[in-house]
């Protein structure tokens, strides 16, 4: 079952789209529409494209073919301040300039809102500490990045692209090098930012049943294409998880949220066997 937002009422949309790393195809033909006010979570096995389309939807890597659209406008035609006062991004992997501190990092989001006429501003302050408050980072201001451990270094990239303070964020693997504990806590925050801000997210995940939990649409896509789209509780079936990452298990309500719980068998494909079938 696949429901399908119309791109009308979408801010952020794809039509058509191919992508390719040096001529090797990646996704063919692709259409999605990312909901207004919703937290959507892309998933699938792998190699299998979420990523690039992640990356395509902010306008870091350009189409062979098809259009984004922000807005109604086509991203490629955007200003890059433009793009970076609507929509906010935290990548797979960041390197931060040598010698940089978390303050000085976390304040970089508000670049966006400033110009040659409007420099540091009362409002910038209140952001960069409230990014550093939401992320648990504050007592980490003073401290170069360079010295902190994989999970702080990943809190503080969180801080500063909520210092973006932009209507859209995407998230690739957000919870990359947290344990349990901070998954939990931000993934929360950004429930948080959905529900009682209205922040539209798009966040690419993993752990599937922390994507039913916390999502309010799941994008789930295999081979470049995306297999089905819609809320956890309509889509997310034993036969869909089975055709997407090839593994059997069943689905039960999950006893917290009852969103749907996957409680995972034994995959049927060696790693052998599921890479040959996906697209690399």
């Amino acid at each position: 079952m696949s429901i399908i937002t119309e791109p009308s009422q979408a801010p952020l949309v794809a039509q058509d789209l191919d992508l390719a790393y040096d001529n090797r195809q990646i996704v063919s033909d692709l259409n999605v529409a990312i909901p207004e006010g919703k937290f959507t979570v892309i998933v699938g096995p792998n190699a299998c494209g979420k990523s690039t389309l992640l990356r395509a939807l902010a306008r870091l890597l350009p189409p062979a073919k098809g259009t984004v659209l922000l807005d109604g406008s086509n991203i490629a035609k955007l200003k890059t301040k433009q793009i970076a006062r609507r929509l906010g991004l935290l990548p797979q992997s960041s390197i931060a300039p040598e010698g940089i501190t978390v303050g000085e990092l976390v304040s970089r989001g508000r670049h966006p809102h400033q110009s040659f006429l409007k420099q540091w501003t009362d409002a910038d302050e209140t952001a960069v500490l409230a990014a550093l408050r939401a992320t648990n980072t504050e007592i980490l201001s003073s401290r170069l990045v360079d010295e902190l451990s994989g999970g702080q270094r990943q809190r503080v990239w969180v801080a500063m692209v909520l210092a973006q303070e932009t209507p859209l964020l995407l998230l690739d693997e957000p919870t990359t090098f947290l344990d349990v504990a901070f998954q939990i806590e931000l993934l929360d925050l950004f429930s948080q930012l959905n529900n009682e801000h209205g922040h539209t997210l798009v966040a690419v995940l993993h752990d599937l049943n922390q994507a039913c939990r916390y999502a309010d649409e799941i994008i789930a896509m295999k081979n470049g294409a995306v297999i089905a789209q819609g809320a956890p509780s309509q889509i997310v079936t034993s036969e869909l998880v089975h055709e997407v990452f090839g593994i059997e298990c069943t689905v039960i309500d999950d006893p917290v949220t009852g969103a749907p719980m996957i409680v995972a068998g034994k995959p049927k494909k060696t790693f052998a066997e599921r890479d040959a079938s996906t697209r690399l």
